[in-house]
């Protein structure tokens, strides 16, 4: 379900917050903990500036390079192999829905694109509950977070769904 990219900006966004409260922790009046808050500071820094890249797939503060937004999530959604096969579903002899199922590249692209104007927990909780037909609180339990949060990130997916779904049909 995550990419490399969404792993990796999780791994960074966490060793973060763990310096963070590592800075927190150290005595402002003792010099070799000044110390070891500079080397903090430039770490926190660094990994600043690293999930700035891989969020927005260009150096921070140039004006040069991919200029698409989630360019990395992208990439990783080109190839839509990932999603279940769905003739192989409707071949089902119960099934009344005896039609073949295909994607053309142009809805795939559609596809890539609003799964990656989503943020990473609407991804996941979208996909779960769509996809996967996992109940909000089984996504809840499996994700570490409430139900009322399951809820909200679903709800916002789903609008950010009919909003390009009706950009296509307004164009």
């Amino acid at each position: 379900m995550l990419n490399w990219a969404d792993k990796l900006i999780e791994e960074y966004t966490g060793g973060r917050q763990e310096l963070k409260k590592r800075a927190d922790q150290l005595d402002r009046n003792n010099p070799t903990d000044m110390n070891d808050l500079k080397q903090i500071n430039s770490m926190i820094e660094s990994m600043t500036f690293s999930l700035d890249w891989m969020k927005t797939g260009r150096q921070p503060g140039t004006f040069r390079g991919a200029d698409e937004k989630s360019i990395y999530q992208k990439n990783s959604y080109a190839n839509i192999d990932w999603l279940p096969d769905l003739e192989k579903e409707l071949r089902d002899e119960n099934n009344i829905n005896k039609k073949h199922l295909h994607m053309t590249r142009e809805e795939k692209l559609i596809l890539r694109d609003i799964l990656t104007s989503f943020s990473l927990r609407e991804r996941q909780c979208y996909l779960l509950h769509e996809a996967q037909r996992m109940s909000m609180n089984d996504i809840a339990v499996e994700l570490g977070v409430s139900k009322g949060t399951v809820h909200e990130y679903i709800k916002r997916a789903r609008k950010k769904v009919e909003e390009r779904i009706n950009l296509k049909h307004a164009n």
